[in-house]
């Protein structure tokens, strides 16, 4: 147990920290510029967008819209980070919310793309039905762009030519003790928690040829946000992603933008979940725990080229807020007029 502690104790220490206490070599840093280019292929991410009033979500689709027409660049993927349907979804798959707050939210003739999506602890309400069932039965509608193939998956990215593969999970896990959620909230069993950390481990241990590694679940496993450190994923999934290398965790759940580096941890950890529902107040600011956590609305865009990944973070207007880049050997730059 000691040694647990002790270990979380390290994790948890700071950027900013981390650099003034002397705790070891950081990942390098270095400011730069980095105009943008179309010579990547690129994706844009939201998280906790699904909300029954839906003012704030239409503001940041439309900055999503402006921004690829602003920029010229074709959309590859969407990653739809969980909290999908906030309130009730009666008739699951013919429910009106679908075309309303997906299909022509996101419309096709922008995002001509698969829109890669997870459960949040939002889809796992049964209102009146599982909103999760319905999310995975809407992936098997004809022509729709949702993609679900199961409540954990991988795949690569882009199609042709792949630069990076992504293992795409459900973190909605059951009590400590085993324990189910009562009421309207329910969550993966113990028997599937167990299957799907299998999974994982031996997903992570498959030889890739991609140079970049990305996990992205809705549950962040470190946030400065009211949810805070997610403890079982910080118990389960934290040390296969240190042994593996991966490069990114990417996240929602706490209705902000974050990006969190660690002392001698290889992987960045993401949260975008300013997709439309209400903001949080942070409980941990970014000079503290950072480098950058914000309470705003907003979407995210992920670069990815042979050479590095770049991670932008953009408001409901579109505007950049914060931007780094990473190589494949784990080298981080924070990134300015990115």
């Amino acid at each position: 147990m000691s040694g647990m502690l002790s270990r979380r104790r390290f994790l948890r220490q700071s950027f900013a920290f981390s650099a003034l206490a002397g705790f070891g070599a950081l990942p390098s840093y270095a400011a730069a510029k980095h105009g943008g280019s179309s010579a990547g292929s690129r994706l844009l991410m939201i998280g906790d967008w699904g909300y029954e009033d839906f003012e704030a979500q239409t503001r940041v689709a439309k900055a999503m819209q402006g921004y690829v027409k602003e920029q010229g660049f074709k959309t590859e993927a969407l990653l739809m980070l969980g909290d999908n349907w906030y309130g009730p979804l009666p008739g699951g798959v013919k429910n009106a919310r679908w075309k309303t707050q997906f299909e022509d939210m996101y419309p096709k003739s922008v995002f001509d793309c698969p829109a890669y999506a997870i459960p949040g602890n939002h889809d796992y309400q049964t209102m009146p039905m599982s909103k999760v069932a319905a999310e995975l039965e809407y992936a098997k509608t004809a022509g729709t762009r949702w993609t679900m193939p199961s409540l954990w998956y991988s795949f690569e990215f882009p199609v042709k030519k792949p630069l990076m593969t992504v293992i795409a999970l459900d973190s909605n896990m059951p009590h400590a003790d085993g324990r189910p959620n009562k009421g309207a909230d329910f969550t993966l069993t113990p028997a599937q928690q167990a299957d799907q950390l299998t999974w994982l481990a031996a997903e992570l241990k498959k030889p890739r040829t991609t140079p970049f590694l990305i996990v992205m679940g809705h549950h962040p496993i470190f946030s400065n946000g009211p949810h805070g450190d997610t403890k079982v994923l910080v118990r389960d999934w934290e040390p296969l992603l240190k042994k593996h290398k991966v490069h990114m965790y990417l996240a929602g759940h706490d209705h902000d933008m974050q990006h969190l580096e660690f002392d001698g941890h290889p992987t960045s950890f993401v949260l975008s979940g300013g997709g439309g529902a209400d903001l949080y107040k942070l409980k941990i600011d970014a000079a503290e725990r950072g480098p950058m956590a914000e309470r705003v609305y907003g979407f995210s865009e992920l670069e990815v080229t042979p050479e590095r990944l770049t991670l932008r973070h953009l408001n409901e207007n579109g505007k950049l807020i914060h931007a780094f880049s990473k190589r494949p050997d784990g080298t981080v730059s924070l990134l300015s007029g990115a």
